[in-house]
């Protein structure tokens, strides 16, 4: 760009001048009335600051237009009578968003965002529209390389000007995208991996609750690779992209979340016995690998692997053992206490719905195993895609907080470990985040836990290069404290009043006005605000090349054009039955 002036007005193009200010907001008084029709809510106005090389840069969030009577100019040919005219009164209500300045230092046509002064009452104030809009605009993404820009669409107010967002900034600092079911969510989040796949080196793990995003790496030129958390139908014949999270990786309160019943009189017992056992068999595999470094210092949270029957048996001989009394046999010190511990561990280990994590394949069992699997997703390597999409649809949903906790947990505390100069930045994308990030309140046992893991990285993740990307459709059921730890936010169209307010809540008095219109975005359609973009602004966003499997079904015409088939529904029942979609050879 040139070094020549971006906003440049004239006489025309004065829309008035400053009537009030307080802290965050200016009235204007409109003198020019043609200009004030196409002063819509979201344009912008410049405001003469305290130098000629200065303008506050205000959008608009109310335009108002009364009437008032006042006495008209006396008619000469009868001096003697007063007549009484309607005039209107003009008014805008702008929030103060930057500060324009032709030149600062040796920077010429800088802005930046906050007001660095408050306006003067009478200053002079210009609408910014034609190519005074369109250079403004450009500038915004100007002082950005092309390592940073992360291209998302159009400026609503502009689209001939490219909507570019600081490819760093947006996951430094955690982002979420929200927005109504049917709004554009899973398109906006397509196309960021779009965009993302053209870093070399991009490190981004996708949690797909619904299986959405496959079509990213089945796709002719997939930019994606395709994993699976183990269901009933992978057990006994796994491919290479299944997943398994076995029962030892789960850490002492993430497992007793699961199988302890807290209401019980003998929990106590039953976790101090749970807790010794764990600790023993980790330390005897230690010893059996040799690893006497790791022994010297690891804790029953450490994920070591050990037999799970081994655990049953000592648990079943410690609830059966007899004491020995003066006259023979008496009741042992936890006989009869966990009887219905042992019966719920062996409950869940036998049901094939959990059998990612209680019957995982034996290999899973071999010390080096953790390193291999933690290594296909943090570092797969050259010439694989660095998006990895992880489809949990077949995770039964009273674990599915444990799991996606513990999957997170596990690359988090991976990277926290590993050497700094080693870590190469990744990014959580939570996908359907309401259905395992749950208001704390009003989270149960299983959630807590995963909420535990997920806050500690928005609150601690980008020390170590962790960042979340949280999508929701509902985000008044999504923790508060993980929202509030986002600093970028695409918002697409909601309509519920609670989601619209919590989304207020997050966002500074100021930027109110620029929300009010959510319920009226069209698909596609989003505000962007935040750390990313100097201009908080409404966007059109760019379609992405591979869409996601998540397009709303035409119900009126495929009610004309497609008839039910009793065979597909056949197979349903026993797609069902099988809890899999794997095909069955005995179907």
């Amino acid at each position: 760009m040139s070094e020549a002036t971006v906003l440049t007005f004239d006489a025309p193009s004065k829309l008035g001048k400053v009537a009030a200010v307080d802290t965050s907001r200016v009235l204007i008084a409109v003198e020019n009335a043609i200009l004030l029709p196409r002063a819509a809510v979201g344009s912008l106005v410049a405001i003469q600051g305290t130098t000629a090389q200065e303008f506050l840069i205000g959008m608009t969030e109310r335009v108002t237009r009364q009437l008032r009577e006042q006495t008209a100019q006396p008619d000469p040919l009868s001096p003697t009578t007063l007549t009484m005219e309607v005039v209107p009164d003009d008014a805008l209500r702008v929030v103060l968003v930057g500060t324009y300045r032709t030149i600062e230092g040796s920077i010429h046509n800088r802005f930046k965002r906050g007001a660095d002064t408050f306006p003067q009452i009478d200053r002079d104030c210009f609408l910014i529209e034609g190519s005074n809009l369109q250079r403004f605009m450009a500038l915004l993404g100007k002082d950005l390389d092309a390592a940073q820009r992360l291209e998302l669409g159009t400026f609503a107010i502009d689209q001939s000007a490219a909507a570019i967002a600081n490819g760093d900034k947006f996951f430094q600092r955690h982002a979420a995208i929200l927005g109504s079911t049917g709004s554009g969510k899973s398109w906006c989040v397509s196309l960021i991996l779009e965009r993302a796949y053209a870093r070399k080196h991009v490190n981004i793990v996708v949690f797909d609750m619904h299986g959405e995003y496959s079509s990213l790496a089945t796709d002719k030129s997939p930019i994606a690779s395709a994993f699976k958390i183990a269901g009933p139908g992978d057990l006994d014949s796994p491919s290479d992209n299944t997943l398994f999270l076995p029962y030892w990786l789960l850490n002492r309160e993430e497992m007793l979340s699961m199988i302890l019943d807290r209401s019980d009189q003998n929990a106590p017992n039953q976790a101090s016995r749970f807790t010794l056992h764990v600790r023993e068999l980790k330390e005897a595999t230690l010893i059996a690998e040799k690893r006497a470094d790791v022994k010297a210092t690891f804790t029953v949270d450490s994920p070591v692997p050990y037999e799970l029957s081994a655990l049953i048996d000592k648990l079943k001989r410690d609830d059966t053992e007899k004491g020995v009394g003066k006259n023979g046999p008496v009741k042992g010190e936890w006989e009869g206490r966990l009887t219905r511990f042992v019966s719920r561990l062996e409950a869940k280990a036998e049901d094939r719905r959990y059998g990612f994590m209680f019957k995982p394949p034996t290999s899973t069992l071999k010390y080096d195993w953790l390193a291999k699997q933690i290594s296909s997703l943090l570092a797969p390597g050259e010439g694989k895609p660095g998006i990895k999409i992880v489809d949990f649809s077949e995770v039964p949903s009273d674990v599915l907080p444990v799991v996606t906790g513990v999957f997170a947990r596990l690359l988090y505390d991976v990277q926290f470990w590993m050497q700094k100069e080693k870590r190469t930045p990744f990014v959580f994308v939570c996908d359907e985040a309401h259905l395992y990030l749950p208001v704390k309140d009003d989270a149960d046992v299983v959630e807590r836990q995963a909420l535990y893991c997920f806050e500690r990285i928005a609150k601690e993740g980008r020390k170590y290069g962790v960042s979340l990307l949280v999508v929701s459709q509902r985000p008044s059921d999504v923790s508060r404290t993980i929202l509030s730890q986002c600093n970028n936010f695409l918002i697409l169209r909601l309509t519920n009043d609670q989601d619209q307010n919590v989304v207020r809540h997050l966002m500074p008095d100021s930027l109110a006005g620029v929300l009010d219109g959510l319920p009226l975005l069209d698909t596609g359609e989003a505000v962007l605000l935040g750390d990313a973009i100097l201009l908080p602004a409404r966007i059109k966003l760019t379609l992405p090349r591979i869409e996601p499997l998540s397009a709303t079904r035409d119900f009126w015409k495929e009610w004309g054009d497609l008839a039910s088939d009793p065979a597909a529904v056949r197979a349903a029942v026993e797609t069902l039955r099988r809890q899999s979609r794997a095909a069955s050879a005995s179907a």
